[in-house]
This record gives structure tokens, sequence and C-alpha cells, in this order.
């Protein structure tokens, strides 16, 4: 059976076709999430997102994000009080991951440090130089 969407019908809101055609997810139908202060550049923190999470943060204004430890949907921030509020969402040019910018409100990682990526520690790479 087909469903017809009508002006009364319930059907859920769908993640823009312009948009979705853009993406390329991975096996999984995610896309890389890379969460930015939109002031400083400072990188918060990666996630993944779906087409209904992208959904979910181009239009609410707040970042979700889909789990998947937990194979559900989370808002930044709805447990802990840690949210991101949306400035800019860009798509990068092969289309595989999204830079989300953001006004963070406290830790960005779980783990209560403002990055992810404190958290995680530097790996002590070679620094190059310019040629």
């Amino acid at each position: 059976m087909i469903r017809r969407v009508t002006e009364h019908s319930t059907a859920a809101p769908r993640l823009d076709a312009a948009v979705a055609s853009r993406l390329k997810r991975d096996d999984a139908g995610l896309v890389a999430a890379i969460v930015q202060q939109h002031d400083t550049g400072e990188v918060l923190m990666l996630g993944w997102m779906d087409d209904e999470a992208l959904r979910r943060t181009l239009t609410e204004g707040r970042v979700t994000f889909w789990s998947r430890s937990r194979q559900e949907y989370w808002r930044k921030g709805d447990t802990s009080g840690h949210v991101q509020h949306v400035r800019s969402v860009a798509l990068d040019c092969d289309g595989d991951a999204l830079l989300v910018r953001v006004e963070q409100v406290g830790a960005a990682c779980h783990t209560g440090t403002r990055t992810c990526f404190e958290a995680g520690g530097d790996l002590r790479a070679a620094v190059g130089g310019a040629v």
C-alpha cells in the first residue's frame, strides 16, 4: 500500500532531498559531524549523524547525534546541561563530513573536559616544517 502525503497527513518530516542527495554516508548510513566552537575555532568533538539527526540539527537549533553504542538519538545537553546551540552547519567537498559550528555551554566531552581531544590526549606526533 502506498501512503500519499496530503494536507491532512501526519507524515514525519524528512531531511530536505537536496541536502540528503549530497551526503555520502558510511555503511551504517552515518556521516561524521565535527563540532567546533563558533567564535574561537576550537574543535570540541566528533559525533555521528544520520538523515534524521541532521534534520533535527538543522531545524531545531540544537545538535542531535545518532549514538552508535546506544542505537538511539541523543540531543547534546539534554541530560548533562552541556548544550550545543547551532550557529552554522556546512558540508565538506566530498559530502562525507559535516562541520557543525556551535555555542558550547559547559563541557563538550562526556568525561567533563572542555573538548573530547583534551580528554583523549596528545599522541606526540613528529612536527613537520615547511619546505
